[in-house]
């Protein structure tokens, strides 16, 4: 699975401990994440994880681009859920709605809370989400099967 993860500043050491938490599963699959995010992540647990800009700086629409171009099956999200704190956006509502918006469209499972996020490793971790495997065009076993025609 390709699993994306972005995380306002109030949300870092959440996400991180997230990571921490579930590493032996999250290890199985491809993580990108927010320059920031990505780098506390992989500092506390070892994961590979490929690192896009800031969120500040345009990592937020990277990550947006690749769910446009299903390359994303797994969004976690940790949103700050105060109406005052600023977001890493600095724009936050159009950025925040064009993620969900994407998400919605190319039926991309998305956490944006810790409990959802709980659930959606736990059904990763079941098998319960191999389903996405063979809708993604630009999963491992599509590329094996792709090579395989050719």
């Amino acid at each position: 699975m390709e699993i994306a993860i972005i995380a306002d500043d109030s949300k870092k050491e959440l996400i991180t401990q997230f990571c921490i938490a579930y590493c032996g599963i999250l290890s199985k699959h491809s993580i990108c994440a927010t320059s920031t995010t990505g780098t506390y992540i992989s500092e506390a647990t070892g994961l590979k994880i490929e690192k896009l800009l800031s969120g500040a700086h345009g990592g937020a629409q990277q990550i947006a681009s690749r769910i446009a171009y299903d390359e994303v099956d797994i969004l976690f999200y940790f949103r700050s859920n105060t109406p005052q704190a600023t977001s890493i956006y600095g724009e936050s509502s159009s950025t925040e709605q064009t993620l969900l918006r994407l998400c919605d469209v190319h039926n991309v499972l998305l956490a944006t809370n810790l409990a959802t996020a709980e659930t959606i490793v736990s059904a990763l971790e079941r098998g319960d989400l191999d389903y996405r495997e063979f809708i993604n065009p630009r999963s491992e076993y599509n590329l094996k099967k792709k090579k395989k025609n050719i």
